[in-house]
């Protein structure tokens, strides 16, 4: 008896894996729940919002059924976000700083000032921005919007600015902050890719799929998106500097730009006299995407890392609750310490190490699926990927250092994937029987659909012979044919070494002159590529190097070797202190000299555990110059 159309039930297979998740993770641990829960203050009367036509765009109760048990047909750790991100209303972050969650995708924060109030990203339609702040004067009293200000340049961050301000307000020059570059950003994102990004949206975000256990059950940084209308109000105040202050409506608020993070124009905020920290979409309760399914810049993970440290040391002594434009907040302040670090780490090893791994060879797929997590990285909850996942991010990482090439020349100009799925079929029936159809395409001078094919037999079975003398010609012949140097350069170089074996790395560019035109920071840098995560997750050490006029610390913890420029929160205290002038440090940190060697000669002086310096740089790997290209 044939089954009807319509969702099948989850399989064997699917039932032991999400199972193994609740074994696996401590889904006892109540604080989200309670941090998500704090504050409240209510939420909207009617749970349907909707546009002028009478359409509804959002509807509050769609995720009530998140607050039954988790069925077979979900992943428990999604779930349970999901049910984190359900909870929906308006939230006293401290005094004075509202949030409206569930409304949307992103939360609305409102600071309230001397006059009026100051609306941080007023989510992604006009509609939802309108309910959220309905909803917040209905606790709080009428007040006016007397200043806005995007975090950053993404949609569901200013497109329901409209349902803010009146046609009056909007000409009664109403200041609207941004980071440097929001506009032209926000415009060219929206615009030149637009079509393609919000086609792709919907699969990303499922907004048009039923609701249910058998349907969508949210989006990992928030339920999903609203259909209403997007506006856009450009911005009359630029955000230019770190370390820039401003002052609206009585408002003091101490900024932090940070492009090239979650999106390329994008800032955090402190507001000094609340004792309260912005993190944007910068630090929310997920991994986040380093290139995100629906297509955008790939994102920087390094710089990412780099200005969450900063984060730490500009304003982690005046903080003592953080909250973002996702999820929900996280007070008192050694927990804000430890959940900017961690996200810190998790962005910092990912870089880190899928740059150690393409050093020694490996491809985009190869580090997606052998890249571990640090255990106390995967153990905190805010470090899953919901949103963001570990092996797509590595396969960003990858792109935007070395591009969509992995260096094998069989992939520079294959066959489209139907035309390749055609030959496939007909190609099946082992090795043998593929180099021998693979043979009759070389005579029929088909040498495309032979490297892309045969590539398959030598990635199985690289000692097949004769795939390599067949694989060995072919690229030959594409090498032939090219008008464009480098295809042929790297079609002949594949041949080469197929018949003769790997020549290694005949050109170094790491000389003397570009060794010494580093920068510390980049030789710390450099250190931290090369660290073996999984070697030394268990270690923790901290490392100060103390120079004349600055001093540096590393510090290893969670299989992240991190640096920083003089002292504070995010330094920490040292194991060991090494006394050095940057000469020497410079040798160090290039291997031509030791710690030890140089304290023998009068050089460096030494406080505390000389064996802990010798630890750390015994989980340096070396990066592999003769890795192996067109074979695995």
């Amino acid at each position: 008896m044939s089954q009807s159309p319509g969702p099948r039930p989850a399989q064997p297979g699917i039932v032991a894996g999400n199972a193994s998740v609740r074994e696996r993770f401590p889904f006892d641990d109540t604080r989200d729940l309670d941090d998500a829960r704090r504050g409240f203050l209510g939420t909207a009367a009617e749970p349907l919002i909707r546009n002028a036509e009478g359409a509804v765009v959002w509807d509050l109760e769609a995720y009530g059924f998140l607050a039954q048990d988790c069925p077979d047909t979900a992943n428990p750790s999604l779930w349970r976000q999901s049910r984190l991100c359900s909870e929906h209303g308006l939230f006293e972050v401290v005094e004075g700083i509202y949030q409206i969650r569930g409304f949307d995708l992103s939360n609305m924060t409102v600071v309230e000032g001397s006059r009026g109030i100051l609306v941080i990203d007023p989510l992604l339609s006009a509609e939802t921005a309108a309910a959220a702040l309905a909803l917040y004067r209905s606790h709080r009293g009428d007040r006016q919007v007397t200043g806005v200000l995007y975090t950053h340049s993404h949609a569901d961050h200013f497109g329901g600015v409209r349902g803010l301000l009146t046609d009056d307000e909007l000409t009664a020059e109403i200041p609207v902050l941004a980071p440097h570059g929001f506009l032209a950003h926000a415009v060219s994102e929206n615009i030149y890719a637009g079509t393609a990004m919000a086609r792709r949206a919907a699969y990303m975000y499922g907004a048009a799929l039923a609701k249910g256990p058998l349907g969508q059950i949210g989006a990992g940084l928030g339920p999903t998106t609203s259909t209403g209308g997007v506006g856009l109000v450009p911005p009359t105040h630029d955000i230019t500097t770190t370390g820039q202050s401003e002052t609206i409506d009585g408002i003091r608020m101490d900024f932090q730009l940070t492009p090239g993070t979650e999106a390329p124009a994008e800032l955090n905020i402190h507001f000094p006299n609340r004792s309260a920290l912005c993190m944007a979409e910068n630090a929310t309760h997920n991994l986040h995407n380093l290139l995100t399914p629906r297509g955008a810049e790939v994102r920087d993970p390094h710089a990412w890392a780099d200005y969450l440290t900063e984060a730490v040391t500009l304003f982690a002594d005046g903080t003592e609750v953080a909250f973002a434009s996702h999820h929900w907040p996280v007070w008192g302040r050694d927990r804000v310490v430890e959940f900017l670090t961690e996200q810190r780490d998790l962005y910092a090893y990912l870089h880190d190490q899928t740059l150690r791994m393409l050093n020694q060879g490996l491809t985009p797929l190869e580090i997606a699926e052998q890249i571990q997590m640090p255990p106390n990285l995967e153990r905190a909850w805010h470090t899953h990927g919901y949103y963001g996942s570990v092996s797509h991010n590595t396969k960003a990482i990858y792109q935007k250092y070395m591009g969509w090439f992995d260096g094998n020349p069989a992939h520079l100009w294959e066959h489209p994937p139907a035309e390749s799925a055609k030959r496939y079929v007909e190609f099946m029936g082992g090795a043998d029987e593929i180099v021998r159809r693979a043979r009759k395409s070389y005579d029929e001078g088909d040498f495309r659909w032979v490297v892309q094919v045969v590539n398959h037999v030598l990635f199985a079975q690289p000692d097949h012979e004769a795939a390599r003398s067949l694989q060995a010609d072919a690229l030959e012949q594409l090498g032939y044919g090219c008008e464009n140097g480098p295809w042929r350069n790297f079609y002949l170089m594949g041949a080469y070494e197929l018949r003769n074996g790997s020549i290694g790395t005949p050109t170094v560019t790491t000389s003397p002159d570009v060794l010494n035109a580093l920068t510390l920071d980049q030789l710390f840098d450099a250190l931290a590529i090369r660290l073996d995560g999984p070697k030394s997750w268990d270690a923790d050490i901290t490392l100060r190097w103390n120079l004349a006029d600055q001093q540096h610390t590393q510090r290893l913890r969670n299989g992240v070797l991190t640096h920083v420029t003089g002292t504070g929160p995010a330094a920490g205290e040292p194991d060991v202190e090494v006394t050095l002038d940057e000469p020497d440090l410079r040798s160090v940190l290039l291997g031509t000299a030791t710690v030890t060697d140089l304290a023998d000669r009068g050089r460096a002086e030494i406080t505390g555990n000389t064996n802990r310096i010798a630890e750390l740089f015994g989980y340096l790997s070396d990066p592999d110059p003769d890795f192996t290209i067109v074979t695995p």
